[in-house]
């Protein structure tokens, strides 16, 4: 007979995981409460900012603008964005490298053109 048997040990592991498991359940549920009252008191402090806004705008006659709204409902959030692919960052990396590449080709022909134009002058004589 094993001394962890004798003791209770397998019996434990067992225990041990289902407790394990369940403080875990415990803590995301906790963290997952603590993130819907965040959120909640944020959007009630932003109700109250719009509404004093709002007041001030009736006071002074300013209209409210629509351009700022639309932009903030398309992406809520610029740090839950979605992230490119390698293939998107990939592509976006080609088209720099041709951008770069079509620069100093450009660079370069202006750059012949003045050593042609500079070598026909001194090229007249003959």
């Amino acid at each position: 007979m094993d001394i962890l048997g004798a003791v209770g040990g397998e019996g434990g592991d067992e225990d041990d995981k289902e407790k394990e498991e369940e403080a875990e359940r415990e803590r995301q549920e906790a963290i997952r409460e603590a993130e819907e009252r965040r959120k909640e008191k944020h959007r009630k402090m932003e109700e109250e900012r719009e509404k004093i806004r709002q007041e001030i705008r009736d006071k002074y006659n300013i209209k409210k603008r629509e351009e700022v709204q639309e932009m903030t409902q398309e992406e809520p959030n610029p740090l839950m964005r979605k992230k490119k692919t390698p293939e998107e960052l990939a592509a976006e990396a080609e088209a720099e490298d041709e951008d770069e590449l079509t620069k100093l080709k450009n660079m370069l022909d202006s750059h012949m053109q003045n050593i042609k134009e500079q070598l026909g002058e001194t090229c007249d004589l003959q």
